[in-house]
């Protein structure tokens, strides 16, 4: 496979899929404002925060009120992380690759973007009620997921789209994790805050892991959210789960057996996973969850950058650009 091919399938995975989160977190925060009695700036700052581009949002913006925060991360296109720059860059990677994913994908990737398209030339009505808008893009990314998995032959391209699938929603759970649990146990005092079941429902419905966690684990607490999200076997949204089956697709790719390495993307990667396999949540509360995740992304991205260099073409210092044209 030529490796901007391949670039182009991984790329397009990684931007369906943060397009898709992109939803479940605004969504979920515009139902927990209306919750929530309170001022709700820092309901939405959070979601900035998540995104890690305070400062861009700051230049562009400033005020963390429900119409900024949703402008910016749906239609903003000046943007790259928006969710309409997302499907722009999705729907230009399929066009290049047309002769490689199915016809129904191409297809349906061209009908969300021009869904979402069509939504920012009236913003105003989205920001009011976010929710149907949400919805679409919820409904849609799950159905390219049921393309993916039904109508491709699972050859490189399959695993190079379930690669960057799965890498893309592991960094968006473990930030999502990470700023939730900053603002719900560190507040003043280190004290817990009024309301804390309804944002707990909130982290786990912004993750699609409310059904499940529910069904496994029972009563909500803190340590028992944070476990499910990061080491749960079974579920196809924790942070393990995913790693370990990029894993297995990276070595579907190479050809390597599980537990040997090639190249360096292989032996990061399994050092990450084989670490994760033996940690408890205790271990993690031990030396603080924000430590953790910040640490956990760093290494995620170490991975994302070894493959850039080892099968995209991409200079030694990254790429500047993570989208073929």
């Amino acid at each position: 496979m030529l490796s901007r091919v391949a670039s182009a399938i991984y790329w397009m995975s990684r931007y369906l899929e943060r397009a898709g989160n992109l939803a479940r977190v605004v969504e979920v925060n515009w139902h927990l404002t209306l919750d929530l009695q309170e001022s709700e700036s820092g309901e939405w700052k959070s979601l900035i925060e998540a995104s890690g581009d305070q400062s861009i949002f700051q230049e562009r913006y400033g005020y963390y009120d429900a119409a900024s925060v949703i402008t910016f991360l749906s239609f903003d296109r000046d943007y790259p992380n928006s969710i309409a720059s997302c499907l722009w860059a999705a729907r230009e990677n399929a066009r290049a690759i047309r002769e490689v994913i199915p016809y129904e994908m191409w297809n349906y990737i061209n009908i969300f973007y021009h869904l979402v398209h069509d939504a920012s030339t009236r913003p105003l009505q989205v920001v009011e009620n976010p929710f149907t808008f949400c919805q679409e893009i919820k409904m849609r990314d799950f159905i390219l997921g049921g393309i993916a998995a039904d109508a491709m032959i699972e050859d490189e391209a399959w695993h190079f789209a379930r690669l960057g699938r799965l890498l893309e929603r592991c960094d968006k759970t473990s930030r999502i994790l990470d700023v939730s649990f900053h603002h719900l146990l560190e507040g003043p005092g280190g004290t817990q805050q009024q309301g804390d079941s309804i944002h707990w429902m909130a982290l786990l419905r912004a993750t699609s892991a409310f059904n499940a966690f529910r069904r496994c684990r029972g009563r909500i607490s803190p340590e028992k959210v944070a476990d499910f999200l990061l080491f749960d076997h079974h579920f196809s949204r924790s942070i393990l789960y995913g790693l370990t089956h990029a894993q297995a697709s990276l070595h579907a790719i190479t050809g390597t057996r599980l537990n040997f390495f090639t190249c360096e993307s292989e032996r990061l990667l399994g050092q990450l996973c084989a670490d994760l396999s033996y940690l408890t949540i205790e271990d993690v509360f031990a030396q603080g969850l924000h430590r953790f995740t910040d640490r956990l992304q760093t290494r995620m991205n170490a991975v994302d950058a070894r493959l850039g260099i080892e099968f995209f073409g991409y200079a030694a210092h990254g790429p500047e650009t993570r989208m073929e044209q």
